[in-house]
């Protein structure tokens, strides 16, 4: 039934739950749920990213197949996802420099300063990963990159994302917070199909 894909996804129980989850979904993953459910955030993400600046390198986290990827014109980008299964879809289509396979709610094995932009889709959801990944990517990307990150409302008031930001806007380390409320799907009929995602961007001060 269109929709239990995506609720199987969203009732993921940590880092293992989602290693076997896209492990066994990474190839037909675009087409089982990108193309069937109409899935437009990534191009959502990938528009408002270039619309604010488009600043190069970047780090996509949560990368998965691509998605994001695809919408961002050549722009030089780096993949970071915890399923080397979907890693290899992402790799097979030659949009990335680099694949980085690594866990968000540990130490990301980069160094500091890395990359001029942070963008994700899907990844900072129900199920998946919260506010605390927050400093660690901070501490991957260098001063004034640009941060676009799409969640969903409720996950971003569920999920700490309010308060982290908030602390972080105070001691100064993000600039001032800006919204954009966009379409999560498109053209499809499921369950989710009225879903609005929140993307929230910002730049490291």
């Amino acid at each position: 039934m269109p929709g239990s894909e995506l609720d199987t996804a969203y009732a993921i129980d940590g880092p293992d739950g989602a290693r076997r989850l896209y492990a066994d979904w990474a190839g037909t993953y675009d087409e089982s749920f990108g193309a069937a459910y109409g899935y437009v955030a990534p191009r959502e993400v990938a528009r408002i990213y270039r619309e604010l600046g488009a600043d190069a390198p970047v780090l996509d986290v949560g990368a998965g197949t691509g998605l994001v990827a695809a919408h961002l014109g050549g722009i030089a980008a780096d993949a970071l996802d915890i399923s080397p299964e979907m890693l290899a879809v992402a790799a097979g289509k030659g949009l990335y420099r680099a694949t980085i396979e690594a866990d968000l709610t540990q130490a990301l094995p980069l160094g500091d300063g890395v990359y001029r932009g942070v963008i994700s889709a899907g990844t900072f959801t129900h199920g998946h990963v919260g506010a605390g990944a927050l400093p660690e990517l901070l501490r991957v990307a260098a001063p004034g990159a640009l941060f676009v990150c799409g969640t969903k409302p409720d996950v971003f008031d569920q999920m700490g994302f309010g308060s982290a930001l908030a602390l972080l806007q105070a001691a100064d380390r993000i600039t001032p917070l800006r919204f954009f409320d966009i379409p999560i799907y498109e053209g499809a009929d499921h369950p989710h199909a009225g879903d609005r995602g929140l993307v929230m961007t910002f730049r490291k001060a």
